[in-house]
């Protein structure tokens, strides 16, 4: 009778075991997945990443280009196709040299017909607004209506000739004669007005004969 107790002894206490380790197997199993399932529902700081496009390069022509002649000497290109280093110390009516480069999209060549990016140009040292009135176009006026000493004058914006090359801006505002009246230019309404007066004088001394 005793022997057979110790073995029943035995599995009880081994299912106990079991039990036990089964016991804990699925708490610990349990734990797991809380913490799984709390991970997945908050799963903390995110980072975000933001794609920057690439630039698309450019493929416009820049509005200068159509001032510019292609494969022509770079020293006579207008001053708008190119880039110079200009020095402002000169000395006033002497002639100067300045280091220029053309501008993107532009082409020239040199004295030999070579391709050229850099080269010099030779002009005299003056600002733009101290040239010849033949190397600047200005805006007209045509609500002068004058013809009396002196002749009154107008505010004008001239622009430098696309040839001549100068310091400072090539658009400067210019006080000019006014050179319109009544439609008519001033040297041609000056010219009428002394015709009509000629014409009264001579009507007066045939009256007085």
């Amino acid at each position: 009778m005793a022997g057979g107790v110790r073995p029943l002894r035995g599995l009880r206490a081994l299912c106990r075991v079991l039990l036990f380790l089964s016991q804990f197997c699925i708490l610990s199993g349990g734990e797991q997945s809380q913490a799984l399932a709390q991970s997945i529902k908050d799963p903390g700081p995110t980072r975000t990443f933001t794609v920057v496009p690439r630039a698309a390069e450019s493929t416009e022509i820049p509005p200068y280009v159509m001032k510019c002649p292609s494969n022509g000497l770079c020293s006579r290109l207008p001053a708008d196709c190119i880039d110079c280093t200009t020095n402002f110390s000169c000395i006033y009516g002497k002639p100067v040299t300045f280091d220029c480069a053309v501008k993107p999209s532009v082409t020239c060549v040199d004295q030999d017909f070579k391709s050229q990016k850099n080269f010099i140009i030779n002009m005299t040292c003056r600002f733009c607004w101290q040239l010849p009135e033949t190397d600047y176009e200005c805006t007209n006026s045509t609500s002068c209506m004058t013809v009396s000493c002196p002749r009154q004058r107008y505010p004008a914006n001239c622009t430098v000739r696309d040839h001549v090359h100068c310091l400072g801006n090539r658009t400067f505002p210019k006080m000019l004669y006014c050179n319109w009246t009544g439609g008519y230019k001033w040297s041609t309404a000056l010219a009428l007005s002394l015709q009509v007066q000629l014409g009264v004088h001579v009507q007066l001394i045939v009256g007085l004969r």
